[in-house]
């Protein structure tokens, strides 16, 4: 118990302590329960557990709103039990995956930047009926300190009816003082954000919540089910290569300062990949304004090459997490995670000049993205925080392999089956085979720069072919399309397992 009292420091609260089968008596069926955690970081998983055992007795469903994919433990276990009637506003789980895609559960696929107001502001179906949110303290006056991520949190508590907290007791108290959280008024009462450099601080550091609010603690000690990180492969070295020579040659054009701009870097093996291989480049005094702290922002620190980083979440791989704990107060030093409403807001990115670097599904030769569909209608993961920090950045880059399915699949085609970002949004493509720098450029201009420089050899023909047929069917008009082949390439996949023309 005398751990429970460091922790818990609200004498009223320590009478609060329940067990996780109590704490989900409080949620009833068709409710929007609202969690901590943004990637497998800083989510709850005890209670979730036991909402799914009461799902499977009972036969009923809740809606599920996080700040961005979660543990196992949470989604994933309540998939199981079909649990979930919808989901938002981003997942990564395999059984939650398979069920958006079969109509089990709607998914609601939103800008994570957005989530946190259009909660606050009943867009969503309703309000927070229910919070519950991981901690590793409770403040003397009842406040929340946030575990290893931020996401929405700070914004379910607010307009929650009531709150759960699951205090979980393997995440380091350490922890406190490493979160800065802000939350925004509504507008026409919104005042700007006072943030300037990465470094700032704007807020406390704690969610704000009244002791009356907190309907229950539950003790946790499970810790995050963090995931491995693929190893760096040939196309990962690569894409990482051509974008240290860009960058170099910006920096030459005077168009980037030496130590660059801010780095915002999207979640997954590529991504860290590319943010690794800064390591080993002449760069230094970097700074970071992104939403995840991945192993490679690490590998900055520990290089001496990154004076801070700020995000939402932190969420390295397991030995990753293990090297964070280990030496915490240094990395503390050098990391602030915010709510998502700041870590992804568009006016900083604008402001703070952002280069946002995220990864692609596929890309089309006139520069439009898909990062979220598959064959353009089944849903990978979602699209994240990519739109909040591509239309804003300063520069922006999508990376992709060219390939994809051991070559059966063109990552670049005529057009994209879905899109998520416009060619409006974009500056700069990268795959194995090279960069298109596509600044400036008409659409017709850009599709030779993208085919020539990024698209793999065994489509480059088959694109060309298509670019210059379209041309001539349509009098060289502005955006050249065969709207009879403009998907035909994915039809063709569909159907026979491959792109390329038999």
């Amino acid at each position: 118990m005398n751990e429970i009292s460091t922790r818990i420091r609200n004498k009223k609260l320590q009478a609060k302590v329940i067990s996780a089968e109590e704490a989900v008596s409080f949620i009833q069926p068709g409710m929007n329960i609202g969690t901590s955690g943004f990637t497998p970081s800083g989510y709850p998983k005890v209670i979730p557990l036991a909402l799914a055992q009461k799902i499977q007795q009972e036969k009923f469903k809740v809606n599920l709103w996080t700040g961005a994919s979660v543990g196992k433990e949470l989604d994933g276990v309540l998939a199981e039990v079909d649990g979930i009637a919808k989901r938002l506003p981003y997942q990564t789980n395999n059984a939650i995956r398979q069920a958006i895609n079969n109509g089990q559960i709607q998914y609601t696929d939103l800008h994570l930047s957005h989530v946190a107001q259009m909660s606050r502001c009943g867009f969503l179906g309703g309000k927070v009926d229910i919070a519950i949110v991981e901690a590793c303290a409770i403040t003397e006056e009842g406040h929340i300190v946030p575990t290893t991520s931020v996401g929405n949190a700070a914004s379910f508590v607010q307009s929650a009816d009531k709150v759960i907290i699951e205090l979980n007791v393997v995440q380091p108290l350490e922890l406190e003082g490493m979160h800065d959280i802000f939350t925004p008024n509504e507008p026409p009462h919104r005042q700007p954000l006072l943030l300037t450099n990465v470094a700032d601080r704007i807020g406390v550091p704690y969610i704000p919540c009244q002791v009356d609010k907190i309907a229950g603690i539950v003790i946790s000690s499970i810790p995050d089910d963090v995931r491995p990180l693929a190893a760096v492969d040939d196309d990962a070295k690569a894409m990482t290569g051509h974008l240290i020579d860009f960058l170099q040659g910006e920096v030459k054009a005077g168009r980037l300062p030496a130590n660059l701009l801010p780095l915002q870097s999207g979640v997954g093996s590529v991504a860290n990949a590319v943010i690794t291989g800064l390591v080993h480049s002449d760069f230094s005094g970097l700074t970071v304004y992104t939403e995840v702290i991945q192993d490679g922002m690490l590998d900055l620190i520990d290089a001496g090459k990154l004076l801070f980083a700020s995000g939402t979440a932190l969420t390295p791989s397991p030995a990753g997490l293990k090297r964070f704990y280990e030496t915490i107060a240094r990395y503390k030093s050098k990391i602030v995670l915010r709510p998502q409403e700041i870590s992804n807001s568009p006016e900083i990115a604008r402001r703070l000049g952002v280069i946002a670097m995220n990864t692609a599904i596929e890309f089309d030769i006139y520069g439009h993205v898909n990062s979220t569909h598959v064959m353009g209608s089944k849903i990978m993961n979602g699209i994240g925080g990519s739109g909040d920090f591509a239309r804003n950045g300063y520069l922006t880059f999508f990376f992709s392999s060219s390939v994809a399915k051991g070559g059966a699949i063109s990552c670049v085609v005529p057009m994209c089956a879905h899109i998520d970002h416009t060619e409006h949004d974009v500056d700069v493509f990268i795959t194995e085979q090279g960069v298109a720098d596509i600044r400036g450029l008409s659409p017709k201009e850009r599709a030779r720069k993208i085919i020539n420089n990024c698209a793999h050899p065994d489509y480059r023909v088959q694109l060309l072919d298509y670019l210059k047929r379209a041309e001539e069917a349509t009098g060289f008009a502005h955006t050249p399309h065969l709207l009879s082949e403009a998907l035909s390439w994915h039809e063709r996949f569909v159907r026979t397992g491959t792109m390329q023309v038999s």
